[in-house]
């Protein structure tokens, strides 16, 4: 298990850091003491981060990544290789959301998504596990998949199956590395409070504005933030939980699917039949 309450002298990369959980698990790090590598898309988010780092003292190297692209993360690999030997903790966070069923999605859709959610995910350990395992001196990989990923949903079907992928992967994964002395994490976070409801595509019923706002509107109104999941991430690493339900509700679902697998898809069922009815409904 790895220390997370102290990180000086550690390396931590951090994957999707310009906003949400990303930004809130970067600058949390930073405060442990971590000397920090951030990526992102969103270059303007990313220099804010980086900005606020540095603020604080610490050491960052920030680089525009798409984490579909294999070159973009091997020219990272390269970079952080030549500076240190490798990352101690790798948080493999980046992602997108995409809302609708089978129905109302393209093969394009699916490309995308399953790019940046999965692929992203693998290609980060790919690029960067290695190094740590040549070290033989531990280390930690945490891999962000979602509640959708134990509590899979028909509104959410392309969403679920990269988020249950990430899961699956995170816990062959650990029992891989554990040989190494690595830990994983697969993290589940549930309703947080983050920018992905808003940059979310939606497709079908759910492809409205309304459908968006009262989305965001209940997930303002949860109030689980960022930084309450970002200091909980850090305890399941510390803790080292393979798998690391976040929220409440996270938590309801992850004991349901064991205590009672069928219970766990009626409500499921009967969740997606009242918002489609809710859709359907006249405005």
């Amino acid at each position: 298990m790895m220390e997370t309450k102290n990180l000086e002298g550690r390396s931590v990369l951090v994957s999707g850091a310009a906003s949400g959980i990303g930004r809130a698990l970067a600058l949390e790090c930073a405060r442990r003491g971590a000397r920090l590598v951030i990526c992102d898309v969103n270059e303007k988010g990313l220099g804010e981060v980086e900005t606020a780092v540095r603020e604080m003292g610490r050491e960052v190297l920030a680089r525009r990544v798409d984490v579909a692209k294999e070159s973009d993360w091997r020219e990272l690999a390269t970079l952080v290789h030549a500076d240190r030997e490798c990352v101690d903790l790798l948080v493999n966070n980046a992602g997108v959301g995409l809302g609708g069923g089978l129905l109302d999605t393209t093969i394009e859709d699916w490309d995308w998504i399953l790019g940046i959610n999965l692929r992203g995910v693998v290609l980060g350990c790919h690029f960067f596990v290695p190094r740590m395992v040549e070290r033989k001196r531990g280390g930690h990989v945490v891999n962000v998949a979602s509640m959708a990923a134990l509590a899979p949903s028909e509104t959410l079907v392309a969403y679920s199956t990269t988020k249950s992928a990430v899961l699956g992967f995170s816990e062959a994964l650990a029992d891989e590395l554990q040989w190494h002395g690595i830990g994983v994490t697969g993290v589940c976070p549930g309703f947080i409070d983050t920018p992905i409801v808003a940059s979310s595509v939606l497709r079908g019923p759910s492809a409205s504005d309304e459908a968006r706002a009262q989305a965001q509107a209940f997930y303002r109104k949860r109030g689980y933030t960022a930084e309450r999941t970002a200091i909980n991430i850090l305890k399941a690493v510390a803790r080292g939980r393979i798998v690391a339900p976040i929220s409440p509700e996270s938590w309801f679902a992850f004991g349901l699917r064991r205590a009672s697998p069928s219970a766990l898809r009626y409500l499921m069922r009967r969740m997606g039949e009242r918002l489609r009815r809710e859709l359907a409904a006249p405005r």
